[in-house]
């Protein structure tokens, strides 16, 4: 049983009208997402607050984090990764307007 190869880079529209999800790989205790970005952040007051861990790389694009009780923002840049634990409050200050910014995200739960 094969499985057609998905280069991450490839097959994105060049101007996403919005935020793109795409899941990878689905399993009880596992979700792989690929997410493309272009501009797009989280609405003003609004906070990811997760049952899942969750561990994003930055494949390609730049995006600013914030994380609840962290002064700075965290920036991730291409080859950039991070974790967030689960009931981290976070949110997605900032991506790139003018360039697709390419994600890679797994989540997981105990």
């Amino acid at each position: 049983m094969g499985v057609t190869p998905l280069n991450l880079l490839q097959d994105i529209p060049e101007h996403p009208p919005s935020e793109l999800i795409e899941q990878l790989v689905t399993a009880p205790s596992v979700r792989i997402e690929r997410i493309v970005s272009r501009g797009q952040n989280s609405p003003t007051g609004f906070w990811y607050d997760q049952d899942e861990h969750e561990w994003v790389a930055v494949l390609a694009g730049n995006a600013q984090l914030q994380i609840e009780g962290v002064e700075r923002l965290v920036t991730l840049n291409p080859g950039d990764t991070y974790h967030i634990p689960a009931h981290t409050k976070h949110r997605v200050a900032w991506t790139e307007p003018n360039h697709n910014t390419i994600w890679l995200a797994v989540f997981w739960k105990d």
